[in-house]
């Protein structure tokens, strides 16, 4: 079993076996929306992670050209670029988003296969909470939110866990 195996078991038993249940309406409601609420998460994901990604070189282009800018009166102060934690976290967003998406034809079809991308972004989102807290622009606080956050999330996917199969059903072909 692996390592993977092993955390969603012991998460089942606390979302699913140890916390009440939502009602089955509720679960269904989830299951036929669920493709395409993550579809358009993973599509705004993605263009956060792109429009950070353009912000981020006009940032770095400004701090060289004030830097240059300072070298040249005689100015000893530098400003720093944007650090490798700032790009990991970005790399963690962009990967978090291709997930969502990757996710859309499993979970439309209730493949296991479309809950487990599901699985893997949220922990990519615990990943991305953890990466920021080190960041300029991050702490303690932003990785307990991203904790909660995560465990809410948590709860529902695997209350609508026992709705995916491994096997997907077969779509019936029109007759022409």
């Amino acid at each position: 079993m692996s390592a993977l195996d092993s955390l969603e078991k012991k998460l089942d038993e606390l979302f699913v076996k140890q916390l009440p249940a939502l009602p089955a309406g509720l679960k269904k409601w989830i299951v036929t929306y669920l493709p395409w609420i993550n579809l358009v998460i993973g599509v705004l994901t993605a263009l956060a992670a792109l429009g950070l990604w353009r912000t981020a070189h006009t940032v770095n282009q400004w701090v060289d050209y004030a830097n240059q800018l300072s070298a040249a009166y005689g100015g000893t102060a530098k400003v720093n670029d944007l650090g490798p934690l700032f790009w990991l976290a970005l790399i963690v967003i962009a990967v978090e988003a291709v997930l969502y998406i990757a996710a859309f034809p499993g979970t439309r079809e209730k493949k296991k296969s479309g809950w487990n991308l599901l699985f893997y972004a949220l922990l990519i989102n615990v990943a991305y909470g953890f990466v920021v807290m080190f960041t300029d622009y991050g702490s303690v606080g932003s990785f307990i939110g991203s904790l909660i956050g995560s465990a809410i999330g948590g709860y529902f996917l695997f209350q609508i866990r026992s709705s995916y199969s491994k096997s997907a059903p077969t779509r019936k072909a029109k007759k022409a």
